[in-house]
């Protein structure tokens, strides 16, 4: 029986369990899409309650979000050709980052809503360029690999803004996303080993 998958017993998959260089991109994953949840879910809460913004505003800062990372997605290929996926990924990590520091630090609104734009590039292809990865990888069988990432992709959808919400009772909503700021570094420096281990 395979280590990383459970089964029922007559022999049916029950749930792919994530395993070697998988499980690294399945953390990417997870902190990419916790990421894209809890600026959907936190944005506007943000807005108004850490920079203090009129309500009516709330949904802007998602929605600039929401608008770079349909641009980027739409032209993901043609860049990822372009550049080379570890400069999309990286690269792209480095920019979300810088986003969120502009979101806690900005000193004027053109610069917070340019922090929503700049996770939304840095965010889009992050998971599309990994998914495409799994293919290159033998630690797990493709059909096992995909749905074990997936798994852990949504569990940081739906996971993330509760989590959030936790850290914001417990720290502030400003420190709270100052540790998604730090999450992100974490998934560059997470890709930047699985690309070493891999050597793509």
């Amino acid at each position: 029986m395979p280590s990383w998958s459970s089964r029922r017993p007559g022999g049916g998959q029950i749930i792919a369990i994530p395993r070697g260089i998988v499980a690294f991109i399945g953390v990417i994953a997870a902190i990419a899409f916790l990421v894209e949840g809890a600026v959907m879910d936190w944005g506007g809460v943000f807005l108004t309650t850490v920079r203090g913004m009129d309500l009516a505003l709330a949904g802007t800062g998602f929605t600039i979000f929401s608008a770079a990372m349909l641009i980027m997605r739409l032209t993901g290929d043609a860049l990822v050709s372009r550049l080379g996926q570890k400069v999309i990924v990286l690269g792209g990590a480095a920019i979300a980052a810088v986003g969120f520091f502009l979101l806690i630090y900005a000193p004027n609104l053109p610069l917070l809503y340019a922090g929503f734009f700049a996770i939304g590039v840095g965010s889009a292809n992050v998971v599309p360029v990994f998914y495409s990865l799994l293919g290159r990888q033998d630690a797990m069988p493709l059909s096992t690999a995909v749905p074990a990432v997936s798994t852990l992709g949504y569990l940081g959808v739906l996971m993330g803004p509760a989590a959030i919400g936790f850290l914001a009772h417990a720290i502030g909503l400003e420190n709270a996303f100052f540790f998604l700021a730090m999450l992100v570094v974490l998934e560059m420096a997470i890709a930047g080993y699985v690309y070493r281990t891999m050597r793509v």
